[in-house]
């Protein structure tokens, strides 16, 4: 009889998060009040992290980003977008500025996802998880964090806004739930 001993990492993954990500997140937590209609354009409504070819640093994502400019002009459905940008069989970190409202007040929120789905290999699902405290530790203020384990748990928006605010949520993106 053998015993069979499992190991969880839980110990940190040694993983940095590079400069790029690092000033994404703060172009995307701070409004400026003063922009213009050129830099509102370009801001980020949504954006996707991946870890580097050699597995030691969190990048950018190249081309996987919503900007808000592109809203209404070639993405009708920011949520939707965001959702189809989701690799279907591996691991992701996302941010996502999520516009929304209650009954009182119109709102804006980061919301930061860790994409784990089922279908994503064992060796991504584990880097992903021991490295998400390195971006976690990077991306201050964040209110919301969501760990998404697949499509079924994401597609519909009102999932999103139950993190949000939950009942008092009455429309995301400007689509009534």
């Amino acid at each position: 009889m053998h015993l069979w001993h499992v190991t969880l990492f839980t110990k940190a993954s040694g993983v940095t998060v590079t400069d790029d990500v690092i000033t994404v997140f703060n172009e995307m937590k701070v409004r400026k009040a003063q922009a213009n209609e050129d830099e509102k354009k370009k801001r980020k409504k949504a954006v996707l992290f991946c870890l580097s070819e050699d597995k030691k640093h969190i990048i950018l994502e190249e081309g996987q980003e919503i900007l808000t400019g592109d809203v209404g002009v070639t993405v009708q459905d920011p949520y939707l977008h965001f959702v189809k940008m989701l690799p279907p069989d591996d691991c992701r970190y996302a941010l996502y500025d999520a516009t929304y409202e209650t009954k009182e007040t119109k709102k804006e929120d980061l919301v930061f996802i860790f994409w784990a789905p089922d279908g994503a290999p064992l060796k991504s699902k584990m880097i992903y998880a021991s490295s998400k405290d390195a971006i976690k530790k990077k991306f201050t203020g964040i209110k919301h964090e969501w760990q998404v384990n697949g499509l079924e748990d994401i597609k519909d928006r009102r999932t999103l806004a139950d993190k949000l605010g939950g009942s008092s949520v009455i429309t995301l993106e400007g689509s009534p739930l």
